[in-house]
């Protein structure tokens, strides 16, 4: 009779045997006792099991070093699906992932904050079960749905404590979706669910610590330490996009005054277009009219076509985005810095502006290097970040 040690020394080893063939790839049942430590004959029996499980399979010979060609596994990208939401403030963008993350489908829609909750809700559930509506059959089915929201949110219980932007308060959105499509829910800051998702399938992958910076409609980071989500004592880490970097500055919604937010967002980025509208001599073609009527994707474009009001806009918010950037290099010194949401579209503008500014105010990056560069998830960063509170149930070694 097996003791519980021996249950749960034998779970760990097959999760550590099932993470190891995710992070591979493709690998041979003697390359994981090789690299694992583990001894052939448990490697088998753990592979064995995998596959009965449907979670890996067999995909064909490799090649032989010597001896007998080994059998190459791999996971099985079909064994289950997983829901990403990404809840922004004007828009819900739900993917539908297999087990390997590739996307299946995906759908957006645009929202307004001035809706009510419960509109809002139903418009997220809606969209979900749109998404899962003929969705490709799956061994095990749906596993799970991740969520990140732009605001405060206790992760443990799936409570959005606050999201103003969104003007939510105290709302059991983990209790509301699992009642609906009766799987388990995740639900996480955008931010820190960007983070996650970068370390999963985007440039941090490679980093040991890195800092995801979410500039959208507000500011907010993700922090990743020792290749863990630093959380903080109370799981509310990481609101830098309302730490001061100008004591006497613009009001924010947060009661403060002078937030990064204010000044690297896009709502400072159409604040500096109304403000300095009229200085282009006529070159822009940004007509102050009809700015209210722009998305960040137009503004975006018309950057990208060389418009200078568009331009110095987008320069204005990337210096600011480069002065909380160097705060953060010298708070946490990082191996990498990405910049996510909407503002990292005009790339090629504001990551130029935010490394001057790193390099001027940063006496952390004289001695250390630091990368800073934009997320190549582009878009996904938070929805894919969602997807993976959902993977890391499934691929979770048991805590001792």
């Amino acid at each position: 009779m097996k003791t519980a040690d021996q249950i749960l020394v034998k779970q760990i080893n097959k999760s550590i045997v099932l993470n190891f063939i995710r992070k591979k790839g493709q690998i041979s049942r003697a390359d994981i006792a090789k690299k694992t430590g583990l001894n052939r004959s448990t490697v088998s029996a753990l592979v064995d099991e995998l596959i009965s499980d449907g979670l890996i399979v067999e995909k064909g010979i490799g090649t032989s070093k010597g001896g007998r060609k080994p059998v190459i596994l791999a996971i099985n990208k079909e064994a289950g699906n997983i829901i990403g939401v990404d809840l922004g403030v004007n828009y819900i963008l739900v993917v539908l992932v297999n087990l390997l993350g590739e996307i299946i489908r995906e759908r957006r829609v645009n929202i307004s904050a001035q809706n009510s909750v419960e509109k809002n809700i139903e418009m997220l559930l809606g969209l979900i079960q749109e998404v899962l509506k003929n969705a490709p059959v799956a061994l095990k089915g749906l596993l799970g749905i991740g969520i990140g929201v732009p605001g405060i949110v206790n992760y443990e219980k799936g409570l959005v404590l606050m999201a103003p932007n969104l003007r939510w308060v105290n709302v059991g959105l983990k209790d509301i979706v699992e009642e609906r499509f009766k799987v388990p829910v995740f639900i996480d800051n955008e931010a820190n669910a960007g983070a996650i998702g970068e370390k999963w399938f985007g440039l941090g992958k490679k980093a040991t610590n890195f800092v995801y910076v979410s500039a959208g409609i507000g500011v907010g980071t993700g922090i990743i330490i020792n290749n863990e989500l630093y959380r903080g004592s109370s799981g509310l880490a990481g609101e830098m996009g309302h730490m001061t970097i100008d004591m006497n500055g613009k009001a924010c919604s947060c009661e403060n005054l002078g937030c990064w937010e204010e000044y690297a967002s896009e709502k400072a980025l159409f604040r500096y277009l109304k403000e300095q509208s009229g200085s282009c001599g006529g070159n822009s073609k940004i007509d102050l009219k009809k700015i209210d009527e722009m998305t960040v994707f137009d503004v975006v474009d018309t950057a990208k076509a060389g418009d200078p009001l568009a331009v110095s806009a987008f320069r204005w918010v990337g210096k600011h985005l480069g002065v909380g950037v160097a705060n953060i290099v010298n708070t946490f010194n990082p191996d990498l810095v990405v910049i996510g949401n909407t503002i990292s579209m005009a790339k090629d503008i504001i990551i130029e502006e935010i490394t001057k500014e790193v390099q001027q105010r940063s006496f952390i990056s004289r001695y250390s290097k630091v990368t800073i560069a934009p997320s190549q998830l582009n878009m996904h960063a938070c929805a894919m970040g969602a997807v993976s509170l959902v993977m890391s149930k499934v691929f979770a070694t048991p805590e001792v």
